[in-house]
């Protein structure tokens, strides 16, 4: 069986071996940004983070109101696309039409 490149056996196949490679690599600790502009309002009590952990095929980035994670961003390096992380359940969806 011969394999081309925009096969959907080999796009799943790479798709696949990708997400596992990010999964299994250690990540450093991550470290706080400055808040620039929040999306939620803030009360006296909150405090927002702006977290950005990367490695060598990953950037995570996370946004934390009162210690609490709010937002999560994975862009895989090498051109994959970003996807979601819900921070409660850990679902994951991919933006599928981006206009």
């Amino acid at each position: 069986m011969r394999f081309h490149y925009t096969s959907p056996l080999f796009l799943a196949l790479l798709v696949t071996c990708t997400m596992a490679q990010s999964q299994s690599l250690a990540s450093p600790q991550p470290t706080p940004q400055p808040a620039a502009a929040a999306s939620q309002p803030a009360t006296s009590d909150s405090r927002i983070e702006h977290l950005r952990v990367e490695d060598a095929s990953t950037r995570i980035d996370e946004q934390r109101v009162g210690g609490e994670s709010q937002h999560i961003t994975v862009q895989p390096k090498g051109g994959m696309p970003s996807y979601q992380v819900a921070p409660k359940t850990g679902e994951r969806t991919w933006k599928v039409l981006g206009f």
